[in-house]
């Protein structure tokens, strides 16, 4: 009992330790130009505007650690097929990588991968979790969603509504 009651109080002192580097993934599944390319991947797929951008988030980062730590083996292979097939793909569209294309470029080629029935399941899989990493990213909970990690309020003492008393009778 005592050995859970300390590992309850040092939960927040644990998880709020964490950093970009000890959330790096140790299993390298990409190598270091299809990280880059997925980089430019999720950028693409949520721009920077008035708020960053996923790249400046570094939700590649977290595509990648889930993939690797969370997926099967077939899941990391069609990451890996697909950053491949994405950057032939943009050479054989407008003659230069995909990295290097314009936004109207990289925009209609993802486009054309999410109606492809053969990279339709690659293309799911990295727009899924780049919402989803976005969407949990410390800047979006905190500055968007005004996510509080435990909010300290509470109201006991509040006036019941007439109408509400009254149905109770």
């Amino acid at each position: 009992m005592a050995g859970a009651v300390g590992g309850l109080i040092s939960l927040p002192a644990w998880a709020n330790g964490w950093t970009t580097e000890t959330v790096l993934t140790t299993r390298k599944i990409l190598s270091v130009g299809q990280t880059e390319l997925l980089a430019e991947m999720v950028e693409t797929i949520i721009p920077a505007t008035d708020t960053p951008g996923a790249k400046a988030l570094n939700v590649h980062q977290f595509v990648q650690k889930m993939v690797a730590d969370c997926y099967p083996k077939t899941a990391q292979e069609n990451l890996n097929k697909g950053l491949d097939s994405l950057n032939d793909l943009a050479q054989k569209s407008f003659s230069k990588p995909f990295a290097q294309g314009d936004t109207a470029q990289r925009t209609a080629l993802l486009t054309q991968l999410a109606q492809s029935p053969d990279q339709k399941e690659f293309y799911s899989l990295v727009k899924n979790l780049t919402i989803r990493g976005y969407m949990t990213s410390e800047y979006v909970m905190t500055n968007l969603t005004h996510y509080e990690f435990i909010p300290g309020r509470y109201h006991g003492c509040v006036p019941v509504p007439q109408k509400a008393a009254s149905q109770g009778k």
